[in-house]
């Protein structure tokens, strides 16, 4: 079976369970996480929006209050979470779709804004999926990605990586039922790029303008990327790109 496959399979498997086990796991930290990375949007009221890797769609819910009279779509490839995501209270302007984001079923150009929180460390390909990204996205529109880092202070780190590694793997399996998944998810980040080399990877795969906001120290960071286009010179100023 191939990573893809594993990885899917893994995410069906603790679906049912996934929500509260991220809450436990970060004391609601994660939840807060997601409203920043959809205010760094500062999405227009009427915005076409993409969320990629939606799971349980908690990043997609809170897109779809900030972009009330738009649409967003969320995608994943797991049809057990994107289930739970329908089981949710919806606001009216959400739809869930089944699809990889390696491969989106999208035209060019379709969305205005685009977001992922917590997944990009399981795609097999990375520079794959910010080039899918860059071809959904209108001209000088942003990207933002939320995920947990490396920090660089090294009593953080270590503290960080004490948790990551020695209590997720306990918390994540006795709440969220599989103790296999959550040994695997802390695993996922050791290869996983650090900050600068992810911006890196945003500007080498057609985004023109990036910048890092780390949260709480590095422990988890924003990456936001604008695509090259006319809008993009009104969001340089505040989002030019900068070193992490």
């Amino acid at each position: 079976m191939d990573k893809g496959s594993a990885v899917r399979d893994m995410f069906d498997k603790i679906a049912r369970r996934y929500d509260l086990a991220n809450s436990v796991m970060t004391g609601g930290t994660d939840a807060l996480w997601r409203k920043q990375a959809v205010a760094s949007l500062a999405l227009p009221i009427d915005a076409r929006v993409l969320d990629l890797c939606c799971g349980t769609g908690a990043l997609t819910r809170e897109l779809a209050r900030a972009a009330q009279d738009g649409h967003v779509v969320g995608i994943d490839f797991s049809e057990n979470m994107l289930a739970v995501a329908r089981t949710h209270d919806k606001p009216r302007n959400i739809t869930y779709e089944r699809a990889d984001a390696l491969s989106l079923p999208f035209a060019d150009r379709t969305f205005d804004a685009a977001a992922m929180a917590f997944s990009m460390r399981n795609v097999t390909d990375i520079a794959a999926c910010l080039r899918e990204i860059t071809r959904v996205l209108k001209p000088g529109r942003l990207f933002v990605n939320l995920e947990v880092g490396k920090p660089d202070n090294g009593l953080l780190r270590r503290a960080f990586y004490a948790y990551f590694y020695g209590v997720i793997p306990f918390v994540g399996g006795l709440v969220g039922g599989d103790r296999a998944a959550y040994r695997y998810l802390p695993q996922s980040l050791i290869n996983f790029p650090d900050a600068r080399t992810l911006a890196t990877l945003f500007k080498e795969n057609g985004f023109g303008h990036v910048r890092c906001v780390p949260l709480f120290g590095g422990v988890a960071n924003l990456h936001l990327g604008a695509t090259e286009g006319a809008r993009a010179s009104a969001i340089v100023p505040q989002y030019a790109t900068s070193s992490t």
